[in-house]
C-alpha cells in the first residue's frame, strides 16, 4: 500500500484543524456536553482511519451515522453553537494575532491608560475592606455592545470614589456588572451571562460565574470583589488569574491591556 504524497497544503489544513478542535474543546470544556464532544472526535477519527485503510464496510456506516447525527448535534449542542457564534462575531481576530503586535502590524493602542487602572485598583482595594461587592468588565479588544445593553448607558469618568458609590449597597446602580471602555464608565447595572463550566471552584458564586462568563465570551477583563471575603479577583480569558498584591494586581491588569 502506497502512502500519498505530504505537501505544505496538508500541514496547513492539519494545523488549522487541531486548532478548531482545541477551540471547540474549550467552548464546552467544564461542561455537560465535554463527554458528547470527545465521544465525537473519537467517531470522527475512527471514520477517518476506515477510509484511509478502505474499510468499505465500515466507513459507509460511519458516514452515515455521522451525516445523519448532524442534525441532532445541532440539537445537543444548541447553546455551545450559540456561545460559538457569538464569540466569533465579537472577536477581533487582528488583536489576538500577538506576533504581529510585536511588530506594531494591526496593533491598537489601548484607551485605557495606567492612571484609569490605579483608579479601579483603588476603588476595589477600599470595598475590599469593607467586603462590598463589585463586578467590573474593562473592555480590552471587543465590542460589549452586546452586553451593555442589558444594562443602564453611562457617560462618566472612571474615578476611584465614583465607583465605590456605584457598588454601595443602598445605590440603586449596585446591582450587576459595571463596564469601563477607556477613560469611562459607560454601564451599570448590566446582566452579564453567567459561564457553565463546572471546573470553577464552589465558593465561588454568581458574580464569579458571570466574570468568567463575560471574559469567555470577549476578550475583556472582569475584576470582582466577593462580598462574603471581600477577596479581589482577576479574570481574563475564561480563568482566574492569581496576585500577590493590589500593586501586581494593577500591573497585571496593565499589561493585559496593553
Amino acid at each position: 500500500m502506497e502512502l500519498p504524497s505530504f505537501r505544505i497544503y496538508d500541514l496547513i489544513d492539519i494545523v488549522l484543524f487541531a486548532v478548531l478542535i482545541y477551540y471547540l474543546y474549550r467552548l464546552v470544556k467544564g461542561t455537560a456536553a465535554i463527554n458528547i464532544f470527545i465521544g465525537i472526535v473519537i467517531i470522527y477519527l475512527f471514520y477517518e482511519v476506515t477510509l484511509f485503510l478502505e474499510m468499505e464496510m465500515l466507513s459507509k456506516a460511519l458516514g452515515t451515522f455521522t451525516g445523519a447525527g448532524v442534525f441532532a448535534l445541532i440539537v445537543v449542542f444548541q447553546q455551545e453553537i450559540r456561545r460559538f457564534l457569538l464569540m466569533l462575531g465579537s472577536t477581533n481576530f487582528t488583536s489576538r494575532r500577538k506576533l504581529l503586535n510585536q511588530l506594531k502590524f494591526f496593533k491598537n493602542e489601548s484607551e485605557t491608560d495606567d492612571k484609569v487602572v490605579d483608579e479601579i485598583v483603588k476603588a476595589c482595594k477600599k470595598m475590599s475592606a469593607t467586603k462590598t461587592g463589585a463586578l467590573i468588565g474593562i473592555k480590552r479588544d471587543n465590542s460589549l455592545d452586546f452586553v451593555k445593553s442589558t444594562g443602564d448607558a453611562m457617560d462618566i469618568k472612571v474615578n476611584a470614589p465614583i465607583i465605590q458609590s456605584i457598588f454601595y449597597k443602598n445605590s440603586t446602580l449596585h446591582d450587576g456588572a459595571l463596564i469601563i471602555e477607556g477613560d469611562r464608565i459607560t454601564a451599570t447595572r448590566v446582566i452579564l451571562p453567567v459561564s457553565e463550566n463546572r471546573e470553577i471552584p464552589q465558593r465561588f458564586g454568581l458574580r464569579h460565574r458571570a466574570a468568567v462568563g463575560l471574559t469567555e465570551r470577549s476578550g475583556a477583563i472582569a475584576v470582582i470583589v466577593s462580598e462574603e471575603t471581600g477577596q479581589i479577583s482577576l479574570v481574563h480569558d475564561g480563568a482566574f488569574e492569581g496576585y500577590t498584591d493590589t500593586e501586581q494586581l494593577a500591573t497585571k491588569i496593565k499589561k493585559l491591556l496593553e
